[in-house]
């Protein structure tokens, strides 16, 4: 039997355990949800991939489709996966949020009208006698106007542009549907809100700027997770001079605060730009898990770094990004990065925790890894050379720990790998070139896409061992 008392204390406590529950998951709000918030980091994606965005959710921001601006401010507290589309009202046009039965509807339409007009096949249409003489559309664009200002949607204007024209039934399937495709991006433009993960986001900077990246194509990355071994209670060596994609993929794949830590090196006095990783959406677990340190440091003995050699970039490292920012931002990335004044609570721990990302390594995290090495290193570092460069880094890597790295041409990574051999430094040498082909999928039209990039760059990996010289 319980009494009175004990039931209020274990009543006590419970309610004591829920509110810390509470504040964990606040804590854990903005790497969790699934809900865009005020202050994050999306991804919209224009018309199945013709234009990739990022952009800064806020009131203020605004996204520009065709001539026209648009806010932001609809897409706010929605989910990840949402479809939007343009609508004219009082205040004019805007994005709304397009309701799955919606979509369905007009999907299962599709189908029942190529299902009909498959039914006809028989009549053997062909564009043979289609001359394109501009006098097939009756519909004047004083006429598409005043529908707009009418108020009708970007659906109903194409369906009227295809009953108007005069040729449209005259063109086999395959045209219509160009056709309908084409000018529904015109006048019904759809936008995709995406979650900005480490696929996404290597894809869309591959699509549009790859040379920011490195040319890091979507599968070498994640053969260089693979290859290094990433996972959770890793501790990771990172050369990342591809914008911080690599650093933000490495911490994806750890999980935060208690599974493992990035460190981010560089050489010299100025860390090479992160910015990507701002884009990731990570909370302040993983954004403290994500560290810098010179290789300066990590190389000195522990008599020099107590001396205060790690004081010496101290102001190099506190603005770590802010200097170099300005090379990363342009065309695709934020297009609006400023904070507007009425900034909300969630946008503000937001930005804090992002801006915690690759703090200055403290001095007892050096110390534990100079005494017990890394557990993997993944360069990315196509404007170094790869052989002094891994020659200086390998002996930071505990033994048999794996090892990755990336180099858009071939000779670098063969030539750092004959040394390794006769070094006598690593085993399981291989450098490997990996093969992506891209397919269209669509009925009676499943085929490779005639325009692919059929380079990924090479991939030098192994495992470092513990040369008969150091025993």
């Amino acid at each position: 039997m319980v009494s009175l008392g004990d039931a209020k204390e274990i009543e006590s406590q419970i309610i004591a355990d829920n509110m810390a529950d509470d504040g964990n998951t606040k804590s854990s709000l903005v790497e969790n949800s699934r809900v865009t918030w005020e202050g994050c980091s999306v991804l919209l994606d224009i018309n199945d991939g013709d234009r990739l965005v990022f952009a800064r959710l806020s009131a203020g921001a605004t996204l520009k489709i065709g001539n026209k601006n648009y806010s932001l401010k609809h897409l706010i507290n929605c989910p990840f996966g949402s479809v939007f589309s343009v609508e004219t009202g009082s205040e004019g046009s805007y994005l709304t949020r397009s309701s799955p039965s919606s979509l369905e509807g007009k999907n299962n339409a599709q189908e029942n009208n190529g299902c009909e007009s498959k039914k006809d096949e028989s009549l053997s249409k062909d564009n043979r006698a289609l001359v394109d003489d501009n006098k097939a559309q009756t519909l004047t664009g004083e006429d598409i106007d005043a529908m707009r200002r009418e108020g009708v949607t970007g659906d109903d204007i194409v369906e009227a542009l295809i009953a108007n024209s005069s040729t449209f039934e005259n063109k086999t399937l395959f045209s219509q549907e160009k056709y309908r495709i084409k000018k529904q991006k015109k006048y019904a433009p759809k936008v995709i809100l995406r979650r900005p993960v480490a696929r996404s986001i290597c894809e869309a900077y591959f699509k549009k700027y790859p040379s920011r990246i490195g040319f890091l194509r979507v599968d070498t990355l994640s053969l260089l997770l693979s290859f290094a071994n990433i996972s959770a209670n890793s501790e990771a060596l990172v050369v990342d001079m591809v914008g911080g994609l690599l650093t933000g993929a490495v911490a994806e794949r750890m999980g935060g605060t208690g599974t493992g830590q990035v460190c981010s090196t560089y050489l010299g006095k100025t860390p090479y730009s992160i910015e990507i990783v701002r884009i990731f959406n990570f909370g302040n677990d993983i954004c403290k898990s994500i560290l810098k340190a010179s290789l300066q440091d990590l190389m000195t003995s522990s008599s020099s770094t107590e001396n205060g050699s790690l004081d010496q970039n101290d102001n190099g490292t506190g603005g770590d990004d802010s200097s170099n920012m300005k090379g990363v931002q342009g065309g695709l990335l934020h297009q609006n990065d400023q904070t507007p004044d009425g900034t909300s609570q969630v946008m503000r721990s937001c930005n804090k925790s992002v801006n915690k990302a690759g703090q200055k390594a403290p001095k007892e995290a050096i110390k534990l890894w100079k005494e017990n090495g890394f557990s993997s290193l993944i360069v990315a570092a196509p404007d170094l050379d790869t052989w002094s460069l891994v020659k200086d880094l390998l002996p930071l890597l505990s033994n048999s720990a794996p090892f990755a790295i990336y180099h858009q041409f071939l000779q670098p990574l063969a030539t750092c790998m004959h040394n390794l051999q006769l070094e006598k430094m690593a085993i399981g040498l291989q450098i490997s070139e990996p093969w992506l082909r891209e397919y269209q999928v669509l009925p009676s039209r499943t085929h490779p896409f005639m325009q692919m990039c059929a380079f990924g760059g090479y991939i030098l990996s192994g495992t470092k061992i513990c040369s008969s010289s150091s025993i």
